[in-house]
């Protein structure tokens, strides 16, 4: 399995790897990745590799049938063979932009505490959709209360619990078109606050800012209707 060192430390941005195999596509299979694979509405990171006797441009990072971890070249190239040792950059504005608007979202999850139904992770702007048959009476009092939990600036940590216990505990789920991610024996828990001050917990294998305080102030976007029980609401970051 390929080692996932964007979990390990979400802020690095730079990493030797050994390429071990290529898909049919092309794409490098790598024994580690910086690169966060496209997954649970987050886009893949993009960047690039280079070896002794090369450089290469990498659009996203995909999951393999089998879970190892695929870097997608942006043009078809002379990749390295497997075996070749590589260094991997990734976009370091693109990854932080990703990693303030997922805990952004968590965020916005609190302060319209609905099922979710749907979402997407961008560097700039986000959503998320919620089972919600009315639109927000006040949308400024929910952007305010978004920002509030911003500025009290929380620590995001993680924890780890068991496939079991998450399913004795299926209250830790707000999503309900994307599965949690589990099928490794455990599952990764990513907590808003701490002690009496925690405001959120739940499953999720995305990057995240270490406080809310580094997200910086937020703006509720539109909010569409999206079926007759569904509303798309957006967020954007505006620092």
């Amino acid at each position: 399995m390929t080692r996932p060192l964007y979990l390990e430390d979400a802020y690095r941005t730079e990493a030797d790897a050994v390429v071990t195999g290529l898909t049919s596509e092309g794409a490098l299979i790598v024994d580690a990745s910086v690169f966060y694979p496209t997954g649970g509405g987050q886009p893949g990171d993009s960047g690039e590799i280079a070896w002794d006797s090369g450089r290469l441009a990498i659009a996203t990072a995909v999951k393999t049938e089998d879970g190892q971890i695929a870097l997608v070249p942006s043009e078809p190239a002379t990749a390295p063979v497997p075996g070749t040792a590589i260094t991997q950059r990734i976009d370091p504005a693109r990854r932080l932009g990703h990693m303030r608007m997922h805990t952004a979202l968590h965020l916005l999850s609190v302060v319209i505490p609905l099922p979710v139904s749907g979402g997407a992770v961008g560097a700039g702007k986000s959503r998320l959709d919620f089972n919600m048959a009315e639109p927000p009476e006040d949308k400024a009092a929910l952007e305010a209360a978004l920002n509030a939990l911003v500025a009290r600036d929380l620590p995001v940590t993680e924890s780890w619990i068991t496939d079991a216990e998450l399913r004795a505990n299926p209250g830790l789920v707000k999503t309900m078109s994307v599965a949690p991610p589990a099928g490794q024996g455990r599952v990764r828990l990513v907590r808003i606050g701490a002690g009496d001050d925690q405001v959120d917990l739940q499953p999720c294998g995305g990057t995240h800012v270490a406080r809310t305080g580094e997200i910086g102030r937020l703006r509720l976007g539109k909010i569409e209707k999206k079926g007759r029980q569904n509303r798309r609401v957006y967020v954007h970051l505006e620092t």
